[in-house]
């Protein structure tokens, strides 16, 4: 198995944690991980994520941006998934951001 194969698969298992409703950054992930400068890593894993079951929906930016939504198909996708959990989103922008985002670092406490 490749290095990166293992990075890709702590990061799925990261991602899987997030609960539904929720929504966490690619440095969250990278930060828990132990690789806090590893934030295009994480993307680079959710966008091959594909087929391995991870909610790669629920994995944003810093800022709550979609910036992963053209890795979906169709073309509002990304923001649907996250409306059916009730998640506000406008112009790609996850709305009041603070209050749907789950620190993964915190489930260690």
């Amino acid at each position: 198995m490749l290095k990166e194969d293992s990075f890709f698969e702590r990061v799925y298992e990261v991602a899987r944690q997030i609960p539904e409703g929720k929504v966490t950054s690619y440095g969250a992930i990278a930060a828990y991980l132990g690789m806090a400068k590893g934030a295009r890593m994480v993307g680079w894993a959710m966008n091959a994520s594909g087929a391995a079951n991870v909610p790669a929906h629920r994995v944003v930016n810093k800022k709550g941006l979609l910036t992963g939504k053209h890795h979906f198909e169709g073309v509002n996708l990304m923001q649907q998934l996250l409306e059916n959990e009730g998640v506000k989103v406008v112009d790609n922008q996850i709305q009041n951001f603070a209050k749907y985002f789950w620190d993964p670092l915190e489930s260690l406490k």
